[in-house]
């Protein structure tokens, strides 16, 4: 089952903390539902915004049978990861793996941990950056549109973006003190409403607008470019924006482990990942279908914030609020994973420190006693702050959104899921499952490299110009 070396040098590889069903001293709760919200949360967020664009650079058939396609890919992928949560074990009784990271070490060693924690870390890291970056050209929006609905249409409304980010950052740094995940059921509970609302909205306005319109714009090959190699680069960078709007197997094994029992956690988990990849899928598909259909080649990289549409203004702005508040959320459901990770290996590092392992608590009025961990302010204080210094200085949508998707999207939604589940299910070489799961990782890496080329491509461009 590998080399599970216990005590791997660095702090990225987190805890590893699999136990046997009789010590477990927690009490899950989590539901079919929860799960769901958790997903939906975690899935729905700044990657939906730039789906019309990706149309747009693909065309009406290429467009959304590669969101079909990405949707089918997400749903085997997570399929083999939720059955890695537990390992039956004849002595000790099933092993959890309560993260994606210790699942990694458990069926593959340590070795592999490190690799991957290189990619998981970068993933969650970066997710805050792009949150950061789309909460503030949503804020920023909002008073572009109130700007335009006074002064008209043709005003020069421009605002800048980094007093939107800051703002996102502070908010970000007191939503951090969220302990962790089994404290945030209700968090993300809202941020799953808020990400249905402003989708609505945007599928809305695109189907008000193409009926506005009287016609379907847009074409089979998608928006035209100056050069071939110019349409190349910005396919394969739509390529990437798709990638990043689906995986969510980094977070998966954290929601599975809210989940109460019976029935077991990988059946619910399977549930609940069809039920919100289906819904999601079919979100991704109306707001990029019709923002394409109602703008054809001058489709936004961003569908609310690109003000193709500027009235009803007020409908702008309660999208846009909606993004913001939805990523609040995302933002903590991707920082917790780290945030656990970190504090866990300081934790076992500096047993009898007690500036990382002593709380204090306070008593405020009209609220319940807050439990301050001094490390856990400070790293966390200091971890939001380097995600919105970074997304200060390359302020790109579509391209850090590319960017991010195609680097992330085979090593740690494919890669490690099927050479895990081989393990998992001790699948031998040669024989037609293993066949099938390796040409379909195959054909995954290479989809991969096409986006990495074109988001780098696309973002170089964009800070050079």
């Amino acid at each position: 089952m590998g080399d599970r070396t216990e005590d791997l040098p660095l702090p990225l590889l987190g805890s590893f903390h699999s136990a046997n069903e009789s010590e477990e001293p927690l009490k899950r709760t989590g539901t079919i539902w929860t799960a769901t919200a958790h997903v939906i949360t975690g899935v729905i967020g700044a990657g939906v915004l730039s789906l019309a664009w990706s149309i747009a650079q693909l065309g009406w058939i290429a467009g959304p049978l590669c969101m079909i396609f990405f949707a089918a890919i997400t749903i085997v992928s997570t399929y083999l990861l939720c059955d890695c949560y537990r390992f039956p074990d004849p002595e000790h009784g099933p092993i959890r793996n309560r993260s994606y990271m210790e699942a990694v070490k458990f069926y593959l060693g340590g070795k592999s941990q490190v690799v991957c924690g290189i990619f998981a870390e970068e993933s969650l890291y970066g997710c805050g950056i792009a949150y950061t970056i789309t909460s503030a050209g949503s804020i920023r929006a909002i008073q572009r549109s109130n700007c335009y609905h006074r002064e008209g249409h043709k005003a020069s409304c421009e605002y800048g973006d980094a007093i939107y980010m800051l703002l996102f950052g502070g908010v970000q740094i007191l939503m951090s003190q969220i302990p962790d995940f089994h404290n945030m059921e209700w968090l993300s509970v809202i941020a799953a409403i808020m990400s249905f609302t402003y989708s609505f909205i945007g599928f809305g306005l695109g189907v008000a607008q193409v009926i506005e319109n009287g016609t379907i714009k847009g074409s089979i090959a998608g928006v035209s470019a100056a050069t071939t190699a110019s349409k190349l680069w910005l396919a394969f960078e739509a390529l990437g924006d798709i990638a990043f709007a689906y995986p969510y197997s980094i977070i998966l094994l954290e929601i599975q482990d809210t989940l109460k029992s019976p029935p077991p956690e990988n059946r619910t988990m399977k549930k609940a990942s069809m039920i919100s990849i289906f819904i999601t899928t079919f979100f991704y598909l109306c707001c990029g279908c019709f923002g394409y259909a109602a703008f054809g080649n001058d489709t936004p990289g961003n569908l609310l914030t690109g003000f193709g549409f500027f009235e009803p203004y007020w409908l702008i702005d309660l999208a846009n609020a909606c993004i913001v508040l939805h990523l609040v959320g995302g933002y903590q459901i991707y920082s917790q994973p780290v945030f656990a990770f970190v504090e866990g290996w300081f934790s076992r590092k500096f047993p009898s420190s007690g500036f990382v392992n002593n709380f204090h608590s306070f008593k405020l009025p009209l609220i319940p006693p807050l439990h301050i961990n001094p490390f856990r302010l400070c790293f966390r204080t200091v971890y939001v702050a380097s995600t919105t210094a970074i997304a200060m200085a390359f302020p790109y949508f579509n391209q850090v959104l590319g960017v991010l998707g195609a680097l992330n999207f085979w090593p740690l939604a494919i890669y490690f899921p099927v050479e895990m589940y081989f393990v998992q299910k001790k699948i031998g070489a040669w024989t037609r499952k293993w066949i099938v799961l390796r040409t379909f990782s195959f054909v995954c890496l290479l989809i991969t490299i096409a986006g990495l080329l074109g988001s780098i491509e696309g973002l170089i461009s964009a800070k050079l110009g």
